[in-house]
């Protein structure tokens, strides 16, 4: 273990036994009523100026579960949006490959400091195959792409891809967002547990975190409830199969049961300890871009957040681009006083999750169009604004 992980170990075993929200909060007296009007007014403008067919939204606070339901779950027939809707939710799969990861770490099947090849030995002598872990975890492996070159439709070709790869920059110094990336981390994180990573998902990572109604593969029995997305041109769309797609975007889910995973993650000491630690794990800071901290998947930023911060953070600049990183020396173990959150998008889908531990409030926004994520982040802004008793506006909070 190297000494990054030396330093971090202590905080991180710690952070997983916080006690979150010990004291009163706004959102432990919010009122039903007057929280549908202030969802209601930050969603359905949005669906009208971008032409979002429906949403699914969810909001904890103070413990509890609300559930808001809007449009239709697919334009032929109407069928409207309810509890038993399942949407895609892109890239927020990353946060549970990031779990499982975590998991795997806590059991002890793999270390984060680990190179790839260790359980890939096919990449032995290659840039990726001496990249750790946690670098394929947080896109600092110098500059792998968004997605794969599209000549790579098999898992002989993605090694082949890995192999012959070469680094624009040094591991652990830039972060640039990457499918391909944290696809192989979760990829690598199931060979460490010697079971295929759908399975591991589906069989025992969901089933311990209390999901009922997420999956990897949708089965036939729930594929009416499964939603419809539209693109651009309004023709119906699902997500097309890729590699390492499960691991980067391939999760489909409920709102309500996406908030069970947010509410885990607020408060998981309902949960096994290996478990706790891990979700501990994502949440630990290993880099900033500006005022983003980078975790296993999520994204964080100190709370009260300025709005226009994470507007910063998940603009097309740090998508779409290498960025220098701060590296944080020890990691900075998770906090409860943070703003985590992240976005997701296929084709047809998007989605928004975002969550404030030590204030006991988040929010899970899943629609069935991809529209653009500025308006994500405004939205959820206004209810967490109004959760959280600040007043609900356009500005910074």
């Amino acid at each position: 273990m190297n000494k990054i992980f030396q330093k971090a170990m202590p905080a991180i075993a710690a952070a997983a036994a916080l006690l979150y929200g010990a004291g009163a909060h706004a959102a432990e007296r919010v009122d039903a009523a007057a929280l549908k009007r202030v969802v209601d007014a930050a969603i359905q403008p949005v669906m009208q100026a971008h032409d979002v067919p429906g949403m699914a939204v969810a909001v904890t606070a103070g413990g509890k579960q609300y559930a808001f339901h809007y449009g239709v779950a697919a334009k032929a027939g109407g069928r409207k949006v309810d509890a038993d809707t399942l949407f895609e939710i892109g890239s927020v799969s990353k946060t549970f490959t990031a779990t499982l990861a975590a998991y795997a770490q806590a059991r002890g099947d793999l270390s984060l400091a680990d190179n790839a090849a260790k359980y890939l030995p096919q990449l032995a002598g290659s840039s990726v195959g001496a990249t750790s872990l946690l670098d394929l975890g947080t896109y600092a492996a110098g500059g792998l792409p968004l997605q794969f070159p599209e000549a790579v439709t098999d898992t002989g070709k993605m090694v082949d891809y890995f192999r012959n790869w070469r680094p624009r920059f040094a591991a652990g110094t830039h972060r640039q967002y990457s499918n391909p990336s944290i696809g192989l981390f979760g990829y690598l994180a199931a060979r460490s547990m010697g079971q295929p990573f759908d399975a591991l998902m589906e069989k025992m990572l969901f089933p311990a975190l209390g999901l009922r109604n997420t999956y990897i593969t949708v089965p036939k029995a729930r594929m009416g409830d499964y939603a419809y997305g539209y693109a651009k041109d309004g023709k119906p769309v699902r997500v097309t199969p890729g590699v390492l797609d499960a691991e980067a975007y391939g999760v489909k889910t409920t709102a309500s049961d996406m908030m069970r995973f947010v509410m885990a993650n607020i408060d998981s000491s309902g949960l096994d300890d290996t478990l706790q630690r891990a979700l501990a794990t994502t949440r630990t800071g290993y880099f900033k871009v500006g005022d983003m901290v980078q975790g296993l998947a999520w994204e964080m930023y100190a709370w009260p957040a300025q709005r226009d911060s994470v507007l910063a953070g998940s603009s097309p600049q740090v998508v779409f681009e290498a960025n220098p990183v701060a590296r944080l020396d020890p990691p900075q173990a998770a906090r409860s006083g943070m703003l985590v959150n992240k976005t997701g998008s296929t084709n047809g889908f998007g989605t928004y999750v975002a969550y404030v531990p030590s204030q006991r409030i988040g929010i899970v926004m899943l629609a069935n169009k991809n529209y653009p994520v500025a308006e994500r982040v405004k939205a959820a802004f206004k209810v967490l604004q109004y959760l959280d008793g600040q007043p609900v506006g356009e500005g910074k909070p």
